[in-house]
Parts: structure tokens; sequence; C-alpha cells
């Protein structure tokens, strides 16, 4: 694990992040502190504001340890983390799982149903068959998605709340963690910043999950950009985030192109094989495990479904695969 905190430095992801943030007339009294750690096979990054450099910097400091902690639970790529020896052991006996990680799982399968089964943690056999996991993708054989697909579906995971036992209705069945991780840790994070007094602070997971606690000095709120999905080295549009989370999911993040068509890593769980007709979908929510959690089921589904079953305080941003169609914030 590698960490850095640095004061008063530029954070180099936050930087690719928030290209045009602009600090304004920043009070002398306050010190910046940024901080930036890999953890679940990404990285994430804390920028934060206050007039006490060392509890700023004690602050930025725990946040980043419990990302590392959490890399321990949920990492798929660990071995040893408990996500891990979930996925070896459910199908064959009982796990009995930490009660946070059995309370996680729990949510999971509440947005399994309400998302008619289109966010589903069982992608995991998915995820590899189509090689996104620790790769770029490549086109899998129709059989081998049939045979997948046997293994994919919420109800596999079954849960036992007075023992914490998790089971697995099949042997194969694996859960991927890649569509909610990142989403708990920043707000996990988040309240830690906040517990430490921590007013004005900016937490991102990856670059695509992301929690704005409060406003940096001089500005009403963190410039966030949102990128072009089909020339993602320039911004389409920008949000201002004060105490709110972003996550965007996009066909520009992970993808291959075979046969003419391009495939990205985003699982239709339903079919196999990866969502087409929408290139990118960014979800503004009061809580970052919302908003990432949602962030793939809205891509899915589309612009009609989520405009008839989204709350009314989320806000989605969509950029449609159609010849001729603007991106645009759902109305």
């Amino acid at each position: 694990m590698k960490v850095f905190i640095v004061a008063h430095a530029l954070l180099r992801a936050a930087l690719a992040l928030m290209p045009t943030l602009g600090l304004g007339a920043t009070s002398p009294s306050l010190v910046r502190v940024d901080g930036s750690v890999d953890a679940m096979g990404t990285g994430f990054s804390i920028i934060a504001y206050g007039e006490d450099r060392a509890r700023l910097q004690s602050a930025v400091a725990q946040g980043l340890e419990e990302a590392r902690r959490l890399d321990e639970m949920l990492s798929n790529y660990k071995p040893d983390s408990e996500w891990s020896q979930m996925n070896r052991q459910a199908a064959e006996r009982p796990f009995r799982a930490s009660a946070e990680l059995f309370e996680l799982l729990s949510v999971c399968l509440e947005y399994s149903r309400a998302s008619e089964g289109t966010f589903d943690i069982s992608v995991g056999p998915l995820m590899k068959l189509w090689g996104f996991y620790k790769g770029t993708g490549h086109l899998p054989h129709r059989a081998e998605i049939r045979g997948a697909l046997r293994l994919i579906g919420y109800r596999n995971i079954l849960l036992d709340g007075s023992n914490h036992w998790v089971r697995f209705a099949k042997r194969g069945v694996e859960l991927d963690p890649g569509g909610i991780g990142k989403g708990y840790a920043v707000d996990r994070i988040a309240q830690i910043l906040k517990n430490e007094g921590v007013q004005h602070s900016l937490i991102s997971g990856g670059g695509s999950s992301i929690y704005a606690i409060g406003a940096p000095p001089g500005e009403k709120g963190w410039r966030v950009e949102i990128k072009n999905p089909r020339d993602p080295s320039k911004a389409i549009a920008s949000v201002f985030l004060k105490d709110e989370s972003m996550s965007t999911s996009g066909s520009y993040e992970k993808f291959f192109r075979a046969e003419g068509r391009l495939y990205s890593h985003i699982m239709d769980p339903r079919t196999g094989f990866p969502a087409q007709g929408i290139l990118s979908t960014s979800v503004i929510t009061p809580k970052t495990i919302d908003s990432e959690a949602w962030a793939k089921p809205y891509y899915i589904l589309g612009p009609h479904w989520t405009a008839q079953h989204k709350q009314k305080d989320f806000r989605v941003f969509f950029c449609e695969d159609k010849p001729g169609t603007r991106c645009e914030w759902l109305q």
C-alpha cells in the first residue's frame, strides 16, 4: 500500500478530476492537506481545508487508513480479504461474515430488487469471462456466456441474518464488489472526516465516485467535470457539489472493440452482454453508496425507466449512444 499526505500541494488525481477548480480568495487561516492511497484496485484521494494543520493531517490520515481497512475486507484482488474468502467458501458451506460485510451484502440485495436485477454483485463470472477482471476485455463465445448466465442472479445469494451466514445457491457463484465498494468506502471516509471536524473536503474513489463536504474556500461548491464520453480528454458538463455525491459509469472507462462494435465493462446481468445504448451516466445523490449503486442500473435501463423510478432528490445526467443526441440532465 502506498500512502501520501502533502500540505499545500496539488494532487494530480484531483487535478485530473477537477481541471478548472478555482480556489478563490483563500483565507490565510486555512491550510490545505491532500492525501492518496491505493486500495480496491484503484486510487482514493482526499483534499481537505482547515485551520489546524496537525488535526487536518491526522483526519486525512485516518480517512486513508479507512480505505486500507476496507481494502482488506472488500477487495476481490486480495486472496486473503474477507470478500475473497467468502467467494471461495460460501458455495461449500455457510460463511460467517462480519457484521459490517453482512450489512453491506443485505443492502446490495435491496438495490438488486429495486433495480429489477440490473444491479447485481453476482456478475463476477461474467466479468472474468469477458476479460474485464484484471484485463481490458475480449469477446467470448456465446456458449460460454450461456454457461456463465446460469451462475448469475442475486437470488443465488442466501443470507441468514440470525447468524450472519452467507451461502451461495450454486458452485461457481462469485461476487464482484466493483459496483458498490468505492461508494461505500467514500462514505465511510467522509464520515470519519466529519467526525474530526473537517468542513471542507473532497473525497474521490477512482475518480468515478466522489463526495463533497462543504465547499473549498471562496467557492459555492467543489467544481467537478463530467467527461465527454466521445472524447474523455474534454468535459461535456460541470457541476458544483456541496454535501453530496456524484458517481459516473461510462463505456469509455474500460472497453474493447471486436467485430465492428464497442464492448464496455458495464454488464447487463440479464443478458450476459455489456449494456448497449448509453455512453455514460452520472448520478448525484446525498450518499455515495447510492450514486455508485444506481449509476449502472440507470445506464442499463436507460432514461425512460430512470425517470419513472429514480428518487426525487436524485439528479441524473445521460449521454445516449444515438447520432445527433445531446448529453443532458434528466428532466
